[in-house]
């Protein structure tokens, strides 16, 4: 009789185990917060914070317009210049301040112009030739300032070289300042950030050679 009834026990708590309501399975987690979505600024610009509506179409801009083009064919140009004028340098000048400077131009606008240059192709525009007319491009050396840098040697020559070449980034930089209003390729942006930083340091060390 008892172990008639320990089997029936046994049974019955099976059935109910197996007929019995399931677990309720744990709340999903949620989040509580979301993190802010910080948009960088254009160059010279400080980020700021997105709402959610901006955050979902927040993208960069990334199609280039006339003004980015026009930009760097033109800087390719103005490029090109500074480097006939730095390669004078080696034989002629005297300070090796001047000589150092000159390197220093040849070493960081030589990649630039190759950059550039890619840049150009990959959005299948053109590259700007050896002898692309540049007037009225700021800051560049007119045909007889060049052959006057070309004669002068020594203390004239890099009296001349500073002058012409601190003239030459000023324009540079009032090119990149433009191309920073009026561009839309955040690329392009940063190039002329670079460029307007580069050379106003370079400025200020050729205003201490004078």
């Amino acid at each position: 009789m008892r172990s008639a009834l320990i089997v029936g026990a046994c049974a019955f708590l099976l059935v109910a185990g197996c007929t019995g309501a399931p677990a309720a399975a744990p709340p999903a987690a949620t989040a509580t917060e979301t993190a802010p979505v910080i948009a960088p600024g254009r160059p010279g610009e400080e980020a700021r914070t997105l709402s959610p509506s901006e955050a979902a179409t927040a993208v960069p801009p990334q199609k280039a317009n006339a003004a980015d083009v026009r930009y760097l064919q033109n800087m390719i140009v103005h490029h090109r210049q500074a480097l006939d004028m730095s390669l004078l340098a080696g034989s002629r000048a005297a300070s090796d301040a001047v000589k150092r400077l000159a390197s220093r131009i040849n070493d960081v606008q030589g990649p630039e112009i190759a950059m550039m240059t890619d840049w150009l192709k990959t959005e299948g525009q053109q590259v700007p030739d050896h002898h692309a007319a540049h007037e009225g491009m700021p800051g560049m050396a007119t045909p007889e300032q060049m052959e006057s840098l070309k004669a002068a040697r020594g203390a004239a020559f890099d009296r001349l070289f500073v002058q012409l070449m601190t003239a030459h980034h000023q324009g540079a930089i009032t090119m990149s300042t433009e191309v920073l209003k009026q561009g839309s390729h955040l690329r392009v942006q940063e190039i002329a950030e670079d460029i307007s930083v580069s050379q106003a340091a370079e400025i200020r060390r050729m205003s201490a050679m004078r």
